[in-house]
């Protein structure tokens, strides 16, 4: 399973927080998740579409090339995220 994490408005948004997806649903980059998301719905796709998205994998910033695997936890969020 891949733990899919949403901060700040993207969680207000979407109005989730957190997803688990089978790595089958979820893709094998960052990338690939993100369009996977995207293609759940008109909300998701604008929100998820944002040129300043940021992406971090396992607590590290990673780029949409990064490879994700089974046990992994990626978090999508804006640049300036409030607590």
């Amino acid at each position: 399973m891949i733990r899919v994490l949403f901060f700040a408005r993207l969680r207000e948004q979407l109005g989730v927080g957190e997803l688990e997806l089978s790595v089958t649903d979820a893709g094998n980059t960052v990338d690939e998740l993100r369009q996977r998301l995207q293609a759940k719905g008109e909300e998701w796709s604008r929100a998820l579409g944002a040129d300043n998205l940021l992406c971090a994998v396992n607590q590290h910033q990673a780029r949409g090339s990064e490879t994700i695997a089974s046990g992994d936890e990626v978090a999508f969020y804006p640049p300036v995220t409030g607590g």
